[in-house]
């Protein structure tokens, strides 16, 4: 399969909106009824909806149950008033795992080895025999080379512990979140146990249920006078144990490619032209190498992918955080992907606060001279990313970011003063190693500033590539506090996710910054000048110059830096000509 040549796939053009079905109103019918208004006529081609819409448990939407639609959101109904507005959809295909409420999870719980999902997980301890050795717990532990080279999301090995029908623990690789509890038993639940009876059940239950609540291993409960049924009464609370999390697929199984490709067909039966793959640098798994975008693995279970999407006309692009320096961005387009320009949000900030455009600069003319396809943004449902900013050194060399540290450094200040919340990684001593992200609305991130937002949206809607537009950036949401800190210590991604209501939607279509944005989106939509030529004019450093030309149409964008001042000179194809202004 790596043999063969990779596909291109060339990306429709339009602009994307991007929200959770009940990002406004409540439904996804509500947002089709926004969609529906005048206001909003030819505005959008494409929507993102994110993963809330197929039926899931955690991660707000990205531990899929099931891909079937999310009934308390979506109905077929939405989907077809969609179509008729003539807006396709952009759908998430989580690669790496799936919820253990899935149903393919629960069956091997319930039959065990009889199961036919036994080889749809990647079971632990078989695929790591060859190469560790047993622990006292059973838990086969990679030998030192191969464990140093695991990329671990989460202290203590990725395992979870499954209990079989048997009575067997059985241990599953578990990339992601997890959590394992025991329900509490009711007396009737030990009918079952030999030398236990009913008149002592009720006890027996409420040494286990103290012990439960009180979160105690259940090998280690103490059973009092009751420790000779120990063995039975344990058998008892482990069929009650309950799992939640997501279970890594195992892509060695013919099974697994079976399900991806049902899948990728479902969604294309759903309206979907573009597929995002969550998750996809975890997916290929091979003892003696990382687990974390293995090479050539990855590359060839990503071609394979490609091809039964192209099958299924769509289009497919696997998402990935990393820095500029490491060059990812150019080996994943060089292999025929689109990519998410995660380059583009922190290099706006950084023009419209130092008031020059020669680092911006610099990342248009690498697109423009490699011929990267890119989906960019300005705010998202995840964060405003910096890490991926940065240069990095490799082999005894350095490849210069887009950003330097200390402009990186002054961008993270400016919007935590400004209320956002920054996400870094540390390193096993605690040390902060780099950072990850910054949490915010774009709209408060540039100081709820609405002459910069509408800025920043006139240069995203002249990039190349497709415009995905935040809903919340579109209501030049402010950061929600109080919902990051009721999310506690993961909370920090809720700051940019406040659910609208329609009476929201009403007042903001009252200020002149919506509107003012929605004229942008509708001109960057409908104008056949952005399906033409790109060009970047020269200007003083202060200053944008940017055109799209297709036959007679013509759109430019003329924007100074220092003030955020901007117009655009627009020239439909029969020679019509007007000056759009959107000074304050």
């Amino acid at each position: 399969m790596s043999q063969q040549q990779p596909i291109s796939q060339t990306l429709p053009t339009g602009v994307m909106l991007n929200a959770y079905p009940d990002s406004i109103g409540g439904r996804l019918s509500d947002i089709v009824a926004v969609l529906k208004r005048p206001e909003f006529k030819d505005t959008f081609s494409l929507f993102y909806i994110l993963p809330t819409f197929f039926n899931s448990d955690l991660d707000r939407g990205f531990s899929i149950i099931d891909y079937g639609l999310n009934e308390e959101l979506v109905t077929p109904e939405d989907l077809a008033e969609l179509h008729k507005l003539n807006i396709n959809f952009k759908l998430d295909l989580v690669l790496n795992h799936l919820s253990v409420q899935s149903h393919q999870f629960q069956d091997l719980i319930e039959h065990g080895n009889e199961s036919p999902y036994k080889d749809f997980f990647v079971d632990w301890n078989e695929f790591w025999h060859e190469h560790g050795t047993e622990g006292p717990d059973g838990t086969i532990i990679p030998t030192e080379e191969y464990l140093q080279k695991l990329f671990m999301r989460k202290p203590g090995l990725p395992i979870l512990k499954v209990r079989f029908p048997d009575g067997s623990d059985r241990l599953y690789w578990n990339t992601f979140y997890q959590d394992v509890s025991y329900q509490e038993l009711e007396p009737e639940d030990l009918t079952e146990v030999e030398g236990i009876s009913a008149d002592d059940a009720p006890a027996v239950a409420s040494l286990v249920n103290q012990a439960i609540a009180a979160k105690t291993d259940p090998a280690a409960i103490d059973l009092d006078g009751y420790s000779e049924h120990k063995d039975a009464i344990l058998g008892v609370i482990e069929r009650k144990r309950q799992y939640l999390g997501q279970m890594d697929l195992n892509a060695r199984s013919e099974q697994v490619w079976s399900f991806y490709e049902e899948t990728l067909k479902r969604l294309r039966d759903y309206g979907a032209k573009i597929i995002r793959l969550d998750a996809f640098a975890y997916l290929h798994k091979v003892p003696g190498e990382p687990n974390f975008f293995n090479r050539p693995g990855t590359w060839d279970y990503l071609e394979r992918l490609k091809r039964i999407a192209e099958a299924n006309d769509l289009i497919v692009f696997p998402e990935i955080h990393a820095e500029y320096g490491t060059g990812l961005h150019e080996e994943v387009a060089s292999k025929g992907f689109p990519i998410y320009d995660f380059f583009f949000p922190g290099l706006v900030i950084d023009a419209l606060e130092r008031g020059t455009n020669q680092a911006l600069l610099r990342w248009i003319d690498e697109i423009r001279a490699k011929g990267l396809q890119t989906i960019n943004m300005l705010g998202c449902h995840d964060g405003i990313p910096l890490l991926d900013l940065r240069g990095k050194a490799e082999a005894g060399s350095f490849r210069e970011g887009l950003l330097d540290e200390e402009q990186i450094e002054a961008t993270m200040a400016r919007v935590t003063e400004r209320g956002g919340r920054v996400k870094n990684l540390y390193g096993p001593d605690g040390r902060k190693i780099a950072y990850y992200q910054i949490n915010a609305t774009f709209f408060s991130a540039l100081g709820e500033d609405e002459q910069k937002l509408l800025m920043a949206r006139a240069i995203q809607l002249f990039m190349p590539g497709i415009p995905q537009i935040w809903y919340l950036d579109l209501f030049a949401g402010k950061n929600d506090y109080e919902a990051a800190d009721r999310g506690g210590a993961a909370g920090h991604k809720e700051i940019n996710r406040t659910n609208l209501s329609l009476e929201d939607v009403e007042a903001g279509l009252k200020r002149l910054v919506v509107r003012d944005q929605l004229k942008l989106l509708q001109l960057r939509n409908t104008c056949p000048a952005f399906r033409g030529d790109f060009e970047v004019h020269p200007t003083e450093e202060h200053h944008l110059r940017i055109s799209w030309h297709n036959g007679d149409s013509l759109a430019t964008l003329e924007a100074d830096l220092r003030n955020s001042s901007f117009h655009l000179c627009v020239r439909d194809g029969k020679g019509d000509e007007q000056r759009l202004s959107f000074e304050r």
